[in-house]
C-alpha cells in the first residue's frame, strides 16, 4: 500500500513541472505558439497567390510569422467573404490571421499598392 501512495506523491510533486512539456507537444515555441492571439495584433506582408471564392479561401505566400510559423504559401480562411471580390492574384496585402475552430481565419486584411 505504501508504494502506490509514494508513486502517487511522486507523480503530483511533478505534475507542475511536466505541465509545460506536455503543452507544448515538442514543438519550437509551443502549441500555444500557433494560436494567434498575437498574430492578430500584428499585420504580416502577404502576396495573394489563389483566390477560391466558392471555398470562402485565400492562398497567401508570406514570410516567416510572429508564431514561429515559417515562410510558406498556405491558404486560410476569410473573415469577410466580400474581401475576395477586391482581391486578385499577384496583389500585395497585410494581414492577420486567428485560429477559429483548428481553421488558420484572415481577420484583418489590407490592400497595398
Amino acid at each position: 500500500m505504501k508504494k502506490p501512495i509514494a508513486t502517487l506523491a511522486v507523480l503530483a510533486a511533478l505534475a507542475p513541472a511536466l505541465a509545460p512539456a506536455a503543452e507544448n507537444h515538442g514543438l519550437p515555441g509551443g502549441h500555444g505558439a500557433m494560436h494567434a492571439g498575437a498574430a492578430q495584433s500584428t499585420l504580416v506582408d502577404g502576396l495573394v497567390k489563389k483566390i477560391d471564392k466558392a471555398g470562402g479561401k485565400l492562398s497567401i505566400a508570406h514570410g516567416a510569422l510572429p508564431n514561429g510559423m515559417p515562410a510558406m504559401t498556405m491558404a486560410y480562411k476569410v473573415k469577410d467573404p466580400a474581401w475576395l471580390d477586391q482581391l486578385k492574384s499577384g496583389q500585395k496585402i497585410r494581414f492577420a490571421f486567428d485560429e477559429r475552430n483548428g481553421v488558420f481565419t484572415v481577420v484583418r486584411l489590407e490592400m497595398l499598392k
